[in-house]
């Protein structure tokens, strides 16, 4: 069988979740369990799988599937839990006085606020917890879902603390690139330079990326359908641009991948919130929603959004923004190595007789998930560090602590765990489906199957992201970042994207012929791929619906984010062409 004929069938389990999903609207908890039954069955007749293998797949990935409705459990919790203190509506409050301008509060809390928390903690945080603060303004679900998942964009490489620079890209042979590339084994050199060339391709959608969403957002879900209205605050949007852009890139640049992105959110909030109130480049006008009764059901879920238009503050602005503050606190404290509790948090910290606080199976049902090149087996394995998880740490700590900081009665403190525990029966059916089919999907490299050219059958990632190389040739640079977006759409992550695909994009460049620093650039939109991928990913997706009551119209986000997905690999691959043939050549 050949590679071609692989990667036609690999594609088909994508294909059954957006037909499904996208085409007949089906919900996720029915699209997703097809789309996953029908990846064991050609895990099984066509990669030889066998039962022990797909069984261990599918715990392998029920247990990550876990560690994701942690976190959605821990956003949802935080959300009713300040919804039931007053904190919400304060916050509502607030933000009018800022600007009640639905404009500037997307991109204040979508995009800054948004950016923020993905350089903490990544991992489909930002949505969880931005866009429940959107809807409490009085955004549309759909609305809140679609901004948050497209601004979570550009910050997505440099995303908790690094980690996909730093563990996406260890894969490689990083000290003989390392070496060739900058004359040391320096491998954190290495991914300096890496993290440097991908800021040059995100580098104009940080300024492109919020005009556009704003003429979206007032065309899509406006009362006149004008892209005209969202383009009229294109000097706000600049001015957020700027505000980012510049801490992100100075860090990355002279400090390295750890925390550009977390740097660039927190000075970039607190300089456009102030920059803001004193009515710097704020558009003209107040441009709202249409009143909740004109909107298409569609753009609903079962959280309702806010409908009121004059908001009561029933504590401080500083009491009702504390839970969030303490998010970011402990995030900070938590991810950057400085402070010392990286270590500790990540797995390393003990109780009782030496146990881990680690939720895992270390060899899966015995099953050999590859053999090393000393000969030594690494077993299937899954595990979730609790107290890494921000799920746990800082979500359900925080929600906890803001029960006494809040002065919550026990009648408003069981009403919020009740909605929650509610809210959390369909995500968790959708998103154990979606990533045990991403186990499935990686897990397919286990074959011990051959080709008619004596080669091991590629994985099914591996096969589609062969066939798009074989034809494209010299074009490969404008077109990396779709293997990338590939590998972030299949398994929910920018980091496991550049884990799958950074050994094969650096071969494709090799074969055609590129010097390292060319190498390096490919690589590099791969990095870029993978970050815009965060958009139409069914993973995160399905935790944004989670959190918006949205189950079931997970196509509906999909057909909108789709678009400034298309868009934002256009400039992507216009800076790796211009590297490859130019600057690099």
């Amino acid at each position: 069988m050949s590679v071609g004929i692989l990667a036609l069938l690999a594609v088909v389990p994508i294909l059954v979740a957006l037909i499904l999903m996208v085409g007949l609207r089906w919900p996720s908890t029915r699209a997703m369990p097809l789309a996953f039954i029908t990846s064991v069955i050609l895990a099984m007749l066509v990669w030889k799988l066998s039962a022990l293998q797909v069984g261990a797949l599918f715990i392998q990935g029920t247990i990550n599937a876990i560690g994701v409705l942690i976190i959605v459990f821990g956003a949802i919790l935080i959300y009713y839990t300040l919804t039931y203190s007053g904190a919400m509506e304060t916050i509502q409050a607030g933000m009018t006085k800022v600007s009640p301008d639905r404009r500037v509060q997307a991109i204040v809390i979508g995009y800054m606020f948004g950016a923020f928390i993905e350089g903490a903690a990544g991992f489909g945080t930002p949505a969880a917890l931005a866009a429940p603060l959107l809807l409490g303004l009085g955004f549309p679900p759909l609305c809140a879902a679609v901004m948050c998942l497209v601004f979570n964009s550009f910050p997505v490489t440099f995303g908790a603390v690094g980690t996909p620079v730093i563990m996406g890209f260890a894969s490689l042979n990083t000290p003989d690139i390392a070496l060739k590339a900058l004359a040391t084994q320096d491998t954190t050199l290495l991914f300096k330079l890496i993290g440097q060339t991908v800021t040059l391709m995100h580098g104009p959608m940080a300024f492109i990326l919020p005009i556009f969403m704003l003429g979206f957002m007032t065309r899509f879900f406006g009362r006149n359908k004008s892209w005209k209205e969202g383009f009229a605050a294109w000097p706000y949007c600049i001015l957020a641009g700027v505000c980012f852009a510049v801490p992100y890139f100075l860090v990355a640049w002279l400090a390295g991948p750890e925390v550009p992105s977390l740097i660039g959110g927190a000075v970039g909030l607190g300089l456009l919130v102030w920059l803001t109130k004193m009515g710097v480049c704020v558009p003209k006008g107040n441009w709202q929603f249409a009143p909740q009764a004109e909107w298409k059901p569609s753009w609903t879920g079962s959280i309702k959004a806010s409908d009121v238009t004059e908001y009561k503050e029933h504590m401080s602005q500083l009491m009702a923004w504390m839970p969030y503050i303490l998010c970011g606190l402990i995030l900070v404290v938590t991810r950057v190595p400085y402070f010392g509790l990286k270590r500790l948090m990540n797995g390393a910290l003990t109780v009782g007789c030496g146990a881990k606080v680690t939720l895992g199976w270390p060899s899966i049902l015995g099953v050999v998930e590859k053999v090393k090149p000393d000969g030594t087996e690494q077993m299937l394995s899954a595990s979730i560090d609790l107290l890494w998880l921000p799920g746990t740490i800082p979500f359900i700590l925080v929600a906890l602590i803001t029960i006494a900081l809040h002065g919550m009665s026990g009648a408003k403190v069981a009403g919020a765990w009740k909605t929650t525990c509610n809210k959390m029966v369909a995500p968790t059916i959708a998103l154990i489906a979606a990533v045990s089919m991403v186990s499935i999907f990686k897990g397919s490299g286990m074959t011990t199957e051959v080709l008619a050219d004596g080669s091991t059958m590629p994985s099914m990632p591996l096969a589609m992201a062969t066939i798009c190389a074989a034809a494209t040739g010299q074009a490969w640079p404008a077109l990396a970042s779709y293997i990338g977006g590939l590998g972030a759409f299949i398994t929910g992550s920018n980091t496991v994207s550049d884990m799958l695909f950074a050994n094969f994009q650096w071969d494709v460049a090799q074969q055609l012929g590129y010097n390292v620093k060319q190498s390096i650039a490919v690589v590099a939109a791969q990095g870029a791929g993978g970050a815009m991928g965060n958009m139409i990913c069914i993973h995160n997706i399905v935790a944004a619906c989670a959190v918006l009551g949205m189950i079931g119209r997970e196509g509906d986000i999909l057909k909108q984010t789709i678009w400034p997905f298309l868009l934002y690999s256009i400039p992507v691959g216009i800076v790796a062409c211009i590297l490859c043939f130019g600057v690099y050549a």
